[in-house]
């Protein structure tokens, strides 16, 4: 791990994390929050609400059981949100509610071989490549930029070991042990800003800022497709 099959498997159930709009968290997400140092309702309106508009075509990548995809829908009336999964999310999101604006799409790698190139604005994900490591973010990255309009935005949560050291491992609920293990043993990969910058321009993408400072154990990138 954590390979694509470890991937499948670990999330199987479908990640919540409740209300994002909410401004008072339940006690799922008040948990979570106080994990990674900062507030989703925050996270949503600093790092997604500036990047899309009410018709935007959106990409999420591991929606899981929806929080951030609804958060999302509410702000896109007249839009688009796809929403790509190794999971079969339907049973969760419930598209039917959204009359066609909701997508789901159940994958098996990394390919992002069902969408249309050159059709999506913005490119979200959080709770995705912290679990990743700097191999299949690169694929991810590569794969990805070929669906994005030019001039569209992507912002991607990413788990940043110069930030988790200084915020606290034990605080940050990432053990400890994984210091001294590689990252095919791990489920938090090493990466750190220096990395995914590299990992981003490597792939195409222009980085607009490296950490947007929302959240204090990890790191959201901004890039701009060219």
């Amino acid at each position: 791990m954590p390979n694509l099959a470890w991937l499948k498997k670990e999330f199987n159930y479908g990640y919540d994390s409740g209300d994002i709009l909410s401004l008072i968290p339940n006690a799922r997400r008040l948990q979570e929050e106080m994990v990674i140092g900062g507030s989703y309702n925050q996270v949503f309106f600093g790092a997604v609400l500036p990047y899309i508009k009410p018709n935007s075509v959106v990409l999420e990548l591991g929606s899981g059981k929806g929080s951030w995809s609804r958060a999302i829908l509410k702000y896109i009336p007249y839009g688009e949100l796809h929403a790509v999964d190794f999971q079969d999310v339907d049973k969760w999101l419930k598209p039917d509610l959204y009359q066609g604006r909701l997508l789901p799409h159940q994958v098996n790698d990394n390919s992002f071989s069902c969408l249309s190139d050159n059709y999506f604005d913005f490119f979200w994900s959080f709770g995705v490549l912290c679990h990743n490591n700097i191999e299949q973010i690169m694929e991810i990255l590569k794969n990805s930029i070929f669906k994005m309009k030019s001039g569209s935005f992507a912002v991607h949560q990413y788990g940043d070991w110069g930030k988790l050291d200084n915020y606290g491992w034990e605080k940050g609920n990432i053990p400890l042990e994984f210091k001294n293990q590689p990252d095919d043993k791990i489920w938090w990969p090493r990466n750190n800003q220096n990395l995914m910058l590299s990992a981003a321009v490597q792939t195409g993408w222009k980085v607009i800022c490296p950490d947007l400072g929302l959240t204090q154990r990890d790191s959201i990138i901004v890039l701009k497709c060219p």
